[in-house]
């Protein structure tokens, strides 16, 4: 996974924007991820999905937690990544509360296949998810990787989470300043 590139894909959020009018303001816009990424230093970290136990109640909030030490070590942006569409990561981040990481809906799974992670979760009734990880990319290219162990499409109920905390990708970015 070092040294690179992310897979140039097109995520399909939504935006608010006050010119759509009504109870529900939003627009499509599509994002580049070559866009994103392009000339900053992004802590990405992805996760199964919106909602699920591990994500909602410790990776998602200690990663909001963090937020402002992940910047001052030298982080531009914190993203958020999961196999889900734009609306359901829209109402889990005001579900957490979220004010600083942001969400990218992977809702096809594109991003996800690409950077070898997508994993199925049938046996859950999830269909095809991301396995956990977090990674620190610089200018598009991955310079630091956290993959949890044992990453599996065999129906294992295993969800660790030890590798991908934020702790890691700190005292990562404190050992390696821009």
């Amino acid at each position: 996974m070092l040294n690179r590139p992310v897979p140039d894909v097109t995520f399909k959020t939504r935006v608010r924007d006050e010119a759509v009018g009504g109870d529900n303001p939003f627009r499509w816009q599509d994002v580049r991820s070559r866009d994103l990424f392009a000339g900053k230093r992004i802590v990405l970290f992805s996760l199964p999905g919106a909602f699920t136990p591990t994500c909602t109640t410790e990776q998602c909030p200690a990663f909001e937690a963090s937020y402002d030490s992940l910047r001052e070590a030298g982080a531009d942006e914190v993203y958020c990544l999961s196999v889900n569409d734009a609306f359901v990561m829209f109402q889990w981040g005001k579900h957490l509360g979220l004010r600083k990481v942001k969400l990218l809906p992977d809702g096809s799974g594109d991003f996800t296949r690409r950077m070898g992670m997508l994993v199925k979760k049938d046996h859950l009734g999830f269909g095809q998810r991301s396995w956990r990880y977090a990674a620190v990319i610089d200018d598009g290219t991955v310079r630091a990787w956290f993959e949890e162990p044992g990453i599996n499409d065999d129906g294992s109920d295993d969800d660790p989470y030890e590798r991908s905390r934020p702790e890691a990708v700190l005292e990562w970015l404190q050992a390696n300043p821009r």
